[in-house]
């Protein structure tokens, strides 16, 4: 499974990109609005950090709107993936910029019926959200193996399943399980990814072992050993040439 960042921060995007962990970047206009920057300017400075594709969002509802703005966004970089939400006008707008060439992230999914839709219609992308459906007491993961299983049972479908709206690595983990291709990840999180109480405690004594090996070391106790055989010598020497 890939992972794609969802952030808006560049040196969160360069640091975590750095380590070798993100294929992709997720923005969105509220992550946007958090760096006080123009949006192509901030696309368009992650476009030139990472090789793989960033989701910018248009902000349009109607399909004229999300049109003319999706063509804006698409020309900052080859890499975009413009996001459109799954409405019907959002159908239609994936459709129509997936034919002129462009990637299509259909976002704000909560059913399987809005992902067959954007599968028939082109998207690159589909985003169900499974943060969000949690909260309303659903089942966030359940969507996403029922979109597996419909993807699965069409060879035409080539839409990737970017689960989004994740919130704990037990969601990550899930996600992989469920089948899904791309989870798009706080930074926070991925970084909780690495943790773990037990390594950290088995760190801890390892740190504790390595302190009481130390004490105890061998060669360091031949080395005491050594140094007293040294002095001994000329400890029995004063004896032996003692007037007494």
């Amino acid at each position: 499974m890939k992972f794609f960042v969802d952030t808006a921060d560049i040196s969160e995007i360069r640091e975590l990109a750095a380590a070798g962990f993100v294929d992709g970047v997720t923005t969105n206009p509220s992550l946007i609005s958090k760096t006080g920057r123009p949006i192509r300017d901030v696309i368009k400075e992650i476009c030139g950090t990472i090789e793989g594709p960033v989701s910018a969002e248009v902000t349009a509802t109607d399909f004229d709107g999300m049109i003319a703005e999706g063509e804006r966004l698409a020309s900052i970089a080859t890499t975009v993936a413009i996001k459109v939400p799954s409405t019907w006008d959002g159908f239609r707008a994936c459709r129509a910029l997936a034919r002129l060439g462009h990637k299509v992230n259909v976002t704000l999914c909560f059913s399987a019926n809005q992902a067959l839709l954007a599968a028939k219609a082109g998207a690159t992308f589909i985003s169900p959200f499974i943060g969000r459906l949690d909260d309303l007491g659903l089942d966030g993961m359940e969507v996403v193996r029922e979109i597996r299983a419909i993807y699965d049972n069409d060879a035409c479908f080539t839409t990737e399943i970017l689960a989004s709206s994740i919130r704990t690595p037990l969601h990550v983990k899930a996600a992989a399980i469920a089948g899904a291709d791309i989870a798009t990840i706080p930074p926070t999180v991925l970084r909780s990814l690495a943790k773990h109480p037990l390594t950290d405690k088995g760190l801890a004594s390892f740190s504790r072992g390595l302190g009481q090996d130390q004490a105890s070391d061998p060669l360091k106790l031949a080395g005491r050993r050594s140094d007293l055989s040294r002095e001994q010598p000329k400890g029995r020497a004063g004896r032996e040439h003692a007037p007494w």
